[in-house]
C-alpha cells in the first residue's frame, strides 16, 4: 500500500510539474504590473479554494491582533494570500529569466550595518522570516559585496526539491541543509560569510524555548542564539518589504544586542521582537498560513 501511495504521489507530481512549467513560463514574460495583478488574483483564488489554510491564517491573525475587528482580520488575511500569489509570479520571473531583471526592482537600505559587522571578522548571522518576498531577499545579496549561505529545509517532494535548489542557486547562494546545519553554519561563519536563517516557524519542544511573539508564548528555535554566543558572530535583522509601487526594499538593521549574561532565552526573545516589528509594518506580507503557535507550553500542576 505504501509503495502504491508513493507511486501515485510521483505521478501527481509529474502532472503538476507538466502543468506548472508552461504556466510559470507564461507568468515570467508578463510585464511587471500585469504580472502582479495576476498574482493577486491567484491569491484570491487560493483564499476561496483553501478553506483550511484560510482558517489557520484567520486564527493566527485573531491571536496576534485581538484588538482588530473581524473585518480588518479578514482584510489582512486576504491580503496575505494575494501577496503570496504575487511572490509566486515574481518567482517565475526569477526562475525563467535573468536574475538581474527582478533584482532591478530591489534596493538595499542599511548596508553600513553589514560593513561594520563584517569588520569583526566572525561572519554574520542574518535574522529573517517568511516575510515579503523572502526568496528574493536571498537573491538580493548579489547587490552587496557579501557572500550568503542560507539554511533550508528540503521539500517533502523529491521531484520539486531539485527545481527549488536550482532556483535558489541562481544568484550564487550557498545552501545549508537543515539536517546538517550546525557544523555547516559554523564553517560558513569561519569563512566570514553571511548565514541567513528564517526564525519565524514553530519549533519542536526539544529544539525551542517559549518566548513572546505578538504577546503569546511561541516555541522558537534556540539554535541561532546558541550559535551566535558560541561563535561571536553578530546577528543582524534583515527583512525585505514590498512597496506599493511593486518594488522591494531590503532593510538591514543594526546587530541585536547580546544579553550581558549570555541568556539564550532573552536573546531569542529579542529576535522575536525584531521579527514582530517588521511584520507590524506590513502584516499582510507575513506567512500567516503557518501554525506558528502549534507547540504549546506544558501546563503546570493544578
Amino acid at each position: 500500500m505504501k509503495e502504491r501511495g508513493r507511486a501515485a504521489r510521483t505521478v501527481l507530481g509529474w502532472l503538476a510539474l507538466a502543468a506548472l512549467t508552461p504556466l510559470g513560463l507564461a507568468f515570467a514574460w508578463l510585464p511587471a504590473r500585469p504580472g502582479l495583478w495576476v498574482g493577486a488574483r491567484l491569491g484570491d483564488l487560493a483564499w476561496a479554494a483553501l478553506p483550511r489554510r484560510r482558517a489557520v491564517a484567520l486564527e493566527n491573525l485573531a491571536r496576534a491582533f485581538p484588538e482588530h475587528p473581524a473585518s480588518e482580520i479578514a482584510r489582512i488575511g486576504r491580503g496575505s494570500f494575494r501577496h503570496l500569489g504575487m511572490n509566486f509570479v515574481e518567482s517565475c520571473v526569477f526562475f525563467f529569466r535573468p536574475p538581474a531583471r527582478l533584482l532591478s526592482r530591489v534596493s538595499v537600505d542599511g548596508v553600513p550595518n553589514f560593513e561594520s559587522a563584517a569588520v569583526r571578522g566572525r561572519g554574520m548571522i542574518m535574522l529573517t522570516a517568511h516575510f515579503g518576498n523572502w526568496e528574493l531577499l536571498a537573491a538580493s545579496h548579489a547587490l552587496t559585496r557579501f557572500s550568503l549561505s542560507v539554511v533550508v529545509r528540503p521539500l517533502d517532494s523529491p521531484l520539486f526539491d531539485p527545481l527549488l535548489e536550482r532556483f535558489r542557486r541562481r544568484s550564487g547562494v550557498e545552501l545549508i541543509t537543515k539536517r546538517r546545519a550546525l557544523s555547516e553554519i559554523v564553517e560558513a561563519l569561519r569563512r566570514r560569510r553571511m548565514v541567513g536563517i528564517l526564525l519565524d516557524q514553530n519549533a519542536s519542544r526539544r529544539e525551542g524555548v517559549f518566548v513572546p511573539f505578538f504577546g503569546v508564548p511561541a516555541s522558537t528555535s534556540k539554535g541561532m542564539a546558541l550559535i551566535a554566543l558560541r561563535t561571536g558572530a553578530p546577528v543582524l535583522p534583515v527583512f525585505i518589504r514590498r512597496r506599493p509601487d511593486g518594488h522591494h526594499v531590503v532593510e538591514v538593521g543594526a546587530p541585536v544586542p547580546v544579553p550581558p549574561d549570555g541568556d539564550v532565552v532573552a536573546f531569542t526573545h529579542a529576535f522575536n521582537e525584531a521579527i514582530e516589528a517588521a511584520i507590524r509594518r506590513a502584516p499582510e506580507q507575513w506567512f500567516w498560513l503557518h501554525r506558528r503557535w502549534k507547540t504549546r507550553p506544558l501546563e503546570g500542576p493544578a
